[in-house]
């Protein structure tokens, strides 16, 4: 829409200062009697007659907005019927192209609030099929399925109701990659499309497999990175795929094309975590350089934050403008894409071990988050797996209740409708054999998670 200047529009009168009379006194007084005549009385009318239409201030603002603009003030003020009828929570109204939610832009408060019922331990399923530590999975789009990998090179895709595997890719062994039609090395990382399409994994042999979802038919392999290809995401709505590596580079794949689209460096360390939504950019955790970023992939930039003190190992977006992070000197961090120090910190979250003097604090090997709400999960080696509540701002993070799980918890992931919660777990940690947990039990718990909508508390424990 074509935008003009304030002062050329008409505002219900033409002579706005006694300098236009002025201006044209010297013109009338030369021109015959009849002529000024009628000047006179066009002048004394136009200038007295009271306005047509007369706009307010506010109306007349308006006539400068695009389209999008008008439809981001009308989201803002429904919103704020929200807030005043104590619904403010209620997320789900689109503005922006692309389907960026405009909940999301109001930071002050988490978008939907969920309160669990603590489960019991014996509602827990355990599902077993690897041979080696689980390192990672997927929840399909419609919940049905399960997809998870191992340090057995093997992909398995479970039914979640019977628990049973429907398909398994097997793994191959070293030196058979030419002939094998699967992965050969420990894969590191998976992701599913948001249409349940593709599926992708990664593995310690830099390759990344594209994998059609339905029926785990290999489609294609792409080569590129030069180290172990640690982190995987679709961009939401779309085929986009990126990938981060040990490499310390992030690269962006069209999956539909089977084509490369552009590599992006920054990180100082190996990257040991991916995660990404609807929007142009992903977010990285960045191992020993301490650092998390944003990339923003249409402007070739990158934000870079700072706030762990040991090696950042998992990351997860928990909306377009909120993100949490764990990191291997047993904090939790929550973000702020627009801050570059964390809104809180939670020190030593799981707890510590080792003899008296000595102690050290369980790591954090894995995070995950119930998109748009104020749900998030955490797991260490501690025999638990811990969920929180955002609070008021995402400034603080409140334990709700812990789920007892032995091993190494590799992997984390809610269900798109918040009904159960799957942890990949392992008698090793996904990235080395620092520890050996032998009573652990290599597999996936599917965590039922039984909810009731409230209202959070105003009062949270901020645990910086």
């Amino acid at each position: 829409m074509k935008r003009f200047p304030a002062s050329l529009r008409l505002k219900g009168k033409c002579l706005e200062s006694p300098g236009f009379y002025l201006k044209y006194f010297f013109f009338f007084f030369f021109l015959p009697i009849w002529t000024r005549l009628v000047w006179f009385f066009f002048f004394f009318f136009l200038t007295f007659s009271p306005p047509v239409n007369k706009k307010s201030k506010a109306e007349d603002e308006y006539l400068e907005e695009t389209a999008q603009e008008k439809k981001l003030r009308l989201a803002k003020l429904y919103l704020d019927q929200l807030r005043a009828e104590g619904q403010g929570r209620v997320l789900g109204q689109f503005c922006s192209q692309g389907g960026v939610f405009v909940a999301s832009c109001c930071r002050h408060f988490p978008a939907r609030v969920f309160q669990y019922l603590v489960p019991d331990a014996a509602d827990l399923r355990l599902l077993r099929g690897h041979k080696l530590p689980v390192t990672c999975l997927v929840v399909s789009p419609d919940d049905k399925f399960i997809f998870s990998a191992s340090k057995d090179c093997s992909i398995i895709k479970w039914d979640v109701e019977s628990g049973r595997k429907l398909r398994t890719v097997p793994g191959g062994r070293k030196g058979t990659e030419d002939r094998h039609v699967g992965h050969t090395a420990h894969i590191l990382c998976m992701a599913i499309s948001s249409d349940g399409k593709y599926l992708a994994t990664g593995d310690m042999n830099k390759l990344i497999m594209i994998w059609e979802a339905t029926t785990c038919k290999h489609l294609y392999k792409f080569t590129g990175h030069r180290d172990a290809v640690s982190g995987l995401s679709f961009r939401k709505g779309t085929h986009d795929l990126y990938s981060a590596s040990h490499d310390r580079s992030i690269k962006v794949w069209n999956v539909d094309e089977n084509a490369y689209v552009e590599t992006m460096f920054g990180h100082q360390d190996v990257i040991t975590g991916l995660d990404s939504l609807s929007r142009e950019r992903c977010v990285t955790a960045g191992g020993r350089d301490q650092t998390v970023r944003v990339w923003k992939i249409a402007e070739e930039s990158q934000l870079v934050f700072h706030g762990h003190e040991g090696s950042i190992d998992c990351i997860q977006l928990i909306n377009e403008e909120h993100m949490i992070s764990g990191a291997d000197d047993g904090s939790l961090a929550l973000w702020s894409v627009n801050k570059k120090k964390p809104l809180c910190t939670v020190k030593r979250a799981h707890g510590c071990h080792g003899d008296e003097g000595l102690e050290q604090p369980y790591w954090i090997s894995a995070v995950t988050a119930l998109h748009n709400t104020d749900a998030v999960a955490s797991g260490s080696h501690n025999s638990k797996v811990q969920l929180w509540r955002c609070g008021e701002g995402y400034r603080s993070l409140q334990p709700l209740f812990s789920i007892p799980v032995v091993g190494f918890v590799n992997s984390l992931k809610f269900s798109n409708s918040g009904n159960f919660l799957v942890a990949g777990v392992g008698q090793e940690h996904r990235l080395g054999r620092w520890w050996r947990i032998k009573e652990a039990k290599n597999g996936l718990y599917i965590i039922p998670l039984k909810k009731r909508d409230s209202e959070p508390e105003q009062s949270s424990t901020n645990g910086e």
